[in-house]
């Protein structure tokens, strides 16, 4: 069965049981305690957790699954891979164990004919209704197995749905292992279906298999995953998921740039470019790109693992870009985000790989050096100067040094990276110190107050209550006239800095004193802080008072925040998915964006995209929802963002959702226009741009229109024939300077001709010891005089420069020049420099600077007497 009938029949079985069939979720999650989605049942998780009801009890999917945890074992073993695509059926607190049981058996043996005799089966240590069950559909118990918590008990690597398995492997034959079922020989007896009873809510733990169960879920619930890949392997008759139709043409086409077939010796190699070569195409398609942490550093990391075993192969050309053009022909009409981000995925590996190239060249040839000493182990200080001077990552020097049969000292290298980062912090110590501190003397005032009631979404101004002011030194009980410190208010409209937006500004008055607030930030967990200056009176704690946001701010702000929104939006939808945001700073009037991307970004259009969205005037709302609904809604969250059970989503028309606790305009035509002032790289698959908004965008538009108005001016043309006759001007120039350059090398042909004309005969040879009136290009006149005069000789010339003298000697004798200007530079009151046959001497004493001629020529004497 090919795997597109494989997938076919998995689908129409399950839904001829009632399930009803959900696409795939990109590899990217939503939920950002995942960096990727590494199973069926990650877009599920709200429904199991009780947060969110589903459309329907029972679902069934082809998830697009993304796992690094096996990375080693890709390509040492026939099974692992990076990237597969999990077959799976869920039941959302309808059915259970029975169902799940009976229908994965009737589901392999009479719809895809595995051989009954060749299933084994592995349950949880205490699960006995689960062997009951296996036993009732008629697995023997000699093929039925007990295992513990790591194999039989699966949860997400993390807090959250968990819940003991049970698994059905297949036995491939005494060719691939021992005997002894799945506990003795995983190869041999290869899982292919994970059976969950997801009934269970598991806490942090100290380690995958180490954790606590907290207790039960809202409901028993059911959630599976059959590997395509393995599936595929066993009903095509093929050793390793690589020949799998899913794979094959990839594998062939490794074969083929290597100029020779697939070998034992080799085998980790041939696997390992072949598989992580759609791993690479599927995470950018889905709009990973490869970054120096997170989900990019996966991708990094599979790329340059890749590129280093095709080099192993002698695969000594550009590899991934015909190897992921081969993985999108292949799937491409199964999954068409492959075909639809063909160019992308075509520029990104081909930048990574030239880029990696270097790095492999540098750092490959200290690493040959060091397996090539070593006996068993390579120093940690040679890892850590590969990793640290060359950019070498660590993990290939650890596949390189295993393929040679050798370790690395891994503690060392540990230890030296901790060194560095010891070293690192050190400067910044205190002020850490300081900042802890500073936290605990908020987390006081929290303890004793409450946290600040921020009322700045619907007001601008708030009646309130000094609770506590803050010093440098901690709380004081009143501050005068010059002071500046920090304030703790009950209520606050002042909008704390966060999500790159900056913090508000205004004023606060009590019946006392006047306060500028400088600035707001939080504190902790919701404290707001309030930087102000006291510009009168007094002010004392438990004082009622008024506070301002400096409004005009606020909406310059709000403009460019909301502008910022639009602007991912376009982006995203220009570019593509993989867009998204990396960092912003939003302040009144202008903004800054990065994002991820490799290439430069036609800013005329992407501007152009913005202003024409926000002139449609689409309206800006604000609303609050669970998490969950949230990302039920299609809401963008930040990666690595902490969202509570509660949270505030903006919408900006149809074209942008995303979570956010920022201030916004009440529509988009207030946030324009958009002047887009620079677009530039920050690292590698990093892009940022820069933009005005509103009054700043139109007053940068206006000075631009002055200086074309002013360059026409000069110009004598209308602005618009400036550029043109500029143009004209600049070439003319060029063309003149040109001229002058060919007149003064013949000058100094010339000049060169003369002087070598008037050499002076010595014993041994010739003699130019002279002062000449311009010494821009002595060095360049000393060198043309040696060229016309090819017997043996010495040109010494002097010149005043700006009040000081200068001398160059040079000779074609074999000498130091720089011994001729020795005595010279002494009589100059300098020094002489330079190696070889030429060399230069200056001083501050030009009145010497004949008798420095002299002393230079009398040295040149004694050198050329035979």
């Amino acid at each position: 069965m090919r795997s597109t009938d494989l997938r076919s029949t998995f689908l129409d079985f399950f839904q001829e049981r009632d399930h009803r069939v959900v696409p795939s979720s990109p590899l990217i999650p939503s939920d950002p305690t995942l960096l990727l989605a590494n199973a069926g049942m990650n877009q599920f998780k709200p429904h199991f957790l009780g947060e969110t009801a589903p459309e329907h009890p029972r679902a069934v999917s082809v998830q697009k699954c993304a796992r690094t945890s096996d990375i080693e074992n890709v390509g040492r073993t026939t099974r692992h891979a990076t990237f597969f695509e999990m077959l799976g059926n869920f039941s959302f607190g309808d059915y259970f164990k029975a169902e799940a049981i009976s229908w994965a058996w009737e589901l392999l043996t009479r719809h895809y004919n595995l051989d009954a005799e060749r299933l084994w089966v592995t349950v949880y240590l205490d699960d006995d209704e689960a062997v009951r069950l296996w036993r009732r559909v008629g697995v023997p118990l000699e093929r039925i197995q007990r295992l513990g918590m790591a194999d039989n008990y699966w949860s997400m690597g993390m807090p959250g749905p968990c819940g003991p398995s049970s698994e059905l492997h297949y036995d491939r034959g005494p060719s691939f292992g021992r005997e002894g079922g799945p506990a003795v020989d995983g190869e041999r007896y290869q899982e292919l279906w994970n059976l969950v009873f997801m009934q269970n809510l598991r806490g942090e733990g100290t380690g995958k298999d180490d954790y606590p169960i907290l207790g039960e879920l809202p409901a028993k619930n059911i959630d599976t995953g059959l590997g395509l890949d393995r599936l595929a392997a066993i009903l095509q008759n093929v050793d390793t998921v690589c020949e799998t139709d899913l794979l094959a043409p990839t594998f062939r086409l490794v074969q083929e740039m290597a100029s020779r077939e697939y070998d034992r010796a080799d085998a980790t190699s041939f696997r390992v470019v072949t598989e992580h070569s759609r791993s690479i195409a599927f995470l950018i398609a889905d709009g990973v790109l490869p970054a120096r942490d997170g989900r990019g550093y996966v991708l990094r990391r599979l790329m340059r693992r890749a590129i280093r075993h095709a080099r192993r192969l002698g695969i000594e050309d550009l590899a991934l870009p015909a190897l992921t053009s081969s993985v999108i022909d292949t799937l491409g009409g199964t999954w068409p985000e492959l075909t639809h981000r063909s160019e992308l995925i075509r520029q990104v590996v081909t930048a990574e790989e030239e880029t990696f190239e270097r790095t492999l060249r540098q750092g490959s040839r200290l690493l040959d050096s060091a397996i090539s000493r070593a006996k068993t182990t390579i120093p940690g200080r040679t890892a850590f100067e590969l990793h640290d001077t060359y950019g070498f990552p660590i993990d290939l020097t650890l596949d390189a040094a295993r393929s040679a049969g050798l370790t690395v000292d891994e503690n060392e290298f540990a230890e030296l990276l901790e060194a560095q980062r010891r070293q690192a912090h050190r400067a910044g110590h205190s002020r850490k110190g300081g900042a802890v501190a500073r936290q605990d003397l908020y987390r006081t005032v929290t303890a004793e107050h409450g946290l600040t009631d921020f009322v700045g979404y619907s007001s601008t101004t708030a009646e309130t209550r000094v609770l506590a002011l803050l010093a440098p030194r901690g709380p004081i009980d009143i501050a005068g006239e010059g002071d500046e410190l920090e304030v703790i208010l009950a209520r606050s409209p002042f909008y704390a800095e966060s999500g790159g937006q900056v913090g508000d500004t205004g004023a606060l008055r009590t019946s006392a004193a006047t306060l500028d607030v400088l600035d707001t930030r939080l504190g902790l967990d919701g404290l707001h802080v309030h930087t102000v200056r006291v510009t009168a009176g007094e002010v004392r704690p438990g004082e009622e008072a008024e506070a301002t946001v400096d409004a005009a701010r606020r909406s310059a702000t709000a403009r460019s925040h909301s502008a910022t929104h639009v602007l991912h939006a376009m982006l995203r939808r220009h570019l593509g998915e993989h867009a998204s945001q990396r960092g912003s700073r939003v302040e009144p009037g202008r903004l800054r964006f990065d994002f991820a991307h490799f290439s430069p970004v036609d800013t005329r259009l992407v501007q152009t995209l913005v202003n024409d969205y926000l002139l449609d005037d689409p309206e800006v709302t604000a609303w609050e929802a669970t998490r969950a609904e949230a990302e039920a809604s299609g809401a963008v969250a930040m990666f690595g963002e902490r969202y509570g059970p509660a949270v505030r989503i903006v919408d900006i028309g149809d074209a942008s959702r995303e979570l956010c606790g920022g201030t916004h305009v009440g529509h988009g035509s207030q946030a324009g226009p958009v002047q887009i002032v620079g677009e530039s790289s920050i690292g590698t698959g990093l892009r940022r741009i820069e933009a005005l908004t509103g009054a700043d965008a139109l007053g940068y538009h206006d000075h631009q229109r002055d200086i074309l108005n002013e360059l026409a001016t000069l110009l004598n043309v209308r602005p618009d024939q400036a550029p043109d006759r500029l143009r004209q001007r600049l070439e003319t120039l060029a063309e003149t300077k040109r001229q002058l350059e060919n007149l003064r090398q013949t000058e100094l042909d010339t000049h060169a001709a003369r002087l070598a004309a008037q050499a002076e005969p010595v014993p041994g040879g010739w003699l130019i010891a002279q002062s000449v009136p311009d010494g821009r290009d002595l060095r360049a006149l000393a060198t043309r005089i040696l060229k016309l005069r090819r017997d043996r000789g010495v040109v010494i010339l002097g010149t005043q420069v700006d009040g000081k003298a200068s001398l160059v000697a040079a000779t074609n004798t074999g000498a130091q020049a720089r011994d001729l200007l020795t005595g010279a530079a002494r009589e100059i009151a300098g020094g002489a420099g330079g190696k070889g046959p030429i060399a230069n001497a200056g001083g501050r004493n030009p009145a010497n600077l004949p008798t420095a001629l002299k002393t230079a020529a009398a040295q040149a004497r004694t050198l050329l007497a035979p």
